[in-house]
């Protein structure tokens, strides 16, 4: 493995991290700063708010510069807002701070898995990808706990501290082992042109219906464990730390199962969702067929995103893909937002906790039938394999 992977995994970690930990910290942020906690949980849309923005701004205004450059000033302006934050006197530059921090974000994610597609030969861009976005994984097996327990025992202050200090890290890791010159810089007029592609947005519509599924379920776990599953609510954590594994694992076997059939694992991937969802609905109340699907959901689920992330690049036909990676990027915080006021609609209307769990299952069988689509696109017409290929020293750099 490139060490440079390493470098954007430990970035994926702390993205990861900063983005999630918040909401395990509400009530001691709350009372430093001496706001409530609804206001507190406003920085959570704050954030998304960054994400949206800075995705396809600074994704644009580095296409020019070549990867290491770019990502390293992405960390740079990561590190000041988490800095910011761990010192921030009031409530309103604290949400500034955080809005600074997600500006990095999806752009981070959208430039680090075109780099991480050039580390590597290009029928292994898939994995590579998976190894990046599985320091996202980790984040909330690790980070998150770590981070709330960090802030209930000693202060939240220190908790945005300790993330700047992984973002020192990660410019570290990106100076020394990422290739000065990784493929020729990209060009703005080329990467918008990319969107002319009909297969960029089948592609995007299949990351923004396909996991939907995802956030419909996972939006209310916390009650569909309790209420249906009967599980204590000192379990629901450990059984969330399991699930989070299962991302993680399904990630990185994601990549390599990715790399060899393409939009076939997702379209099957999709078709499994449904299924494991479907039984999920019905078992919900046996605690231990619960507990057991839904690692089993988010094991199958989280194996798609880097197939996904990579075959949008692809779909780009263009030297660089910077700017569609970085859209499929909000395209996934899209994602995010259908799912859960999908789910929100039908709890809303009375249905009950299984009725989100049944959403989502409809919702991976449409993915289902995206992908089936993009498959077919891209057996007519394959990738030609100079799409993503940089000349071997620059790998060998790695």
């Amino acid at each position: 493995m490139p060490r440079a992977l390493l470098a954007l995994a430990i970035g994926a970690f702390g993205i990861g991290t900063t983005e999630f930990v918040v909401m395990g910290m509400l009530p001691e942020v709350a009372e430093g700063l001496g706001v409530s906690v609804p206001s507190v949980g406003l920085l959570i849309s704050a954030y998304a708010v960054g994400v949206v923005v800075g995705a396809p701004t600074l994704t644009a205004l580095g296409v020019r510069f070549p990867p290491r450059r770019t990502l390293v000033a992405l960390m740079v302006l990561f590190t000041v807002g988490n800095a910011l934050s761990a010192l921030a006197p009031t409530y309103e530059t604290l949400a500034a701070a955080r809005v600074l921090t997600a500006l990095a974000h999806g752009s981070f994610f959208g430039v680090g898995a075109v780099a991480a597609r050039r580390l590597v030969a290009p029928e292994r861009g898939t994995s590579a990808i998976s190894l990046m976005i599985s320091g996202l994984t980790l984040a909330n097996v690790i980070g998150v706990p770590l981070g709330t327990f960090l802030a209930q025992q000693t202060s939240w202050r220190l908790v945005f501290g300790a993330i700047a200090v992984i973002g020192l890290g990660t410019i570290a890791g990106l100076l020394a082992w990422m290739p000065r010159e990784l493929g020729e810089p990209g060009d703005l007029r080329s990467e918008l042109a990319a969107f002319r592609r009909g297969r960029v947005w089948l592609v995007l519509g299949l990351t923004m219906v396909g996991f939907s599924a995802l956030f419909a379920v996972y939006s209310y776990v916390s009650p569909i464990l309790t209420e249906l599953g009967g599980i204590p609510v000192e379990w629901v954590t450990p059984v969330l730390a399991l699930f989070g594994v299962g991302t993680t694992v399904g990630t990185l076997v994601g990549g390599r199962l990715g790399d060899r059939y393409g939009f076939s694992f997702v379209a099957a991937g999709l078709l499994a969702t449904a299924v494991v969802l479907a039984a999920f609905a019905v078992l919900a109340r046996t605690p231990a067929a619960a507990v057991v699907l839904l690692v089993l959901f988010g094991t199958v689920a989280f194996a798609l995103g880097p197939v996904v992330q990579n075959g949008v690049i692809e779909a780009a036909r263009v030297p660089g893909g910077s700017l569609v990676s970085a859209a499929n990027q909000g395209a996934f915080n899209v994602a995010n937002a259908l799912g859960a006021a999908l789910g929100a609609a039908v709890l809303s209307a009375g249905l009950g906790y299984t009725a989100p769990i049944w959403v989502g299952a409809v919702l991976a069988l449409v993915g289902t039938g995206i992908a089936v689509v993009a498959r077919a696109a891209d057996r007519r017409d394959p990738v030609p394999a100079a799409i993503g290929a940089v000349p071997e020293e620059y790998r060998a750099a790695a």
